[in-house]
């Protein structure tokens, strides 16, 4: 099921209590923009099927990695491209995208995005592994 923009972003919007949808929007175009570097072939395009229009075409088309990032680097540079943004505040403002992507993806897609990426991001996605927690 491909979620509207209005409720994948009304979505956002609540779970990182932002004060506008701009900001909201903000946040997702970033995130989105920095895992799309870290998905490849199939995962990544049926997780963008999932996803508004507008965001699909940002996580197909992300920004460039030299290398995978660890969860404590992708929190890092997610900061650096939102304006005003801390690590602190980074966190809240991946939380609130990836576990809006992860509820619209689904389980069985979950396993396979999780899979193409480091150990540590199911905390990000807000569904952490069994005997996981540090």
């Amino acid at each position: 099921m491909t979620l509207r923009w209005e409720m994948f972003l009304d979505r956002v919007q609540e779970r990182g209590e932002y004060d506008t949808p701009q900001d909201a929007e903000r946040a997702a175009r970033v995130v989105l923009a920095l895992l799309g570097a870290h998905l490849v072939g199939d995962v990544r395009a049926k997780l963008a099927a999932r996803l508004p229009e507008t965001f699909a075409l940002i996580l197909l088309n992300p920004l460039q990695a030299a290398e995978p990032l660890s969860p404590e680097r992708f929190v890092r540079a997610t900061a650096a491209w939102i304006e005003g943004a801390t690590e602190k505040t980074a966190v809240w403002d991946i939380g609130a995208v990836l576990s809006t992507v992860a509820d619209a993806a689904g389980d069985e897609l979950m396993e396979r995005v999780l899979f193409q990426l480091p150990p540590g991001y199911d905390v990000l996605f807000g569904r952490p592994a069994p005997g996981r927690r540090p």
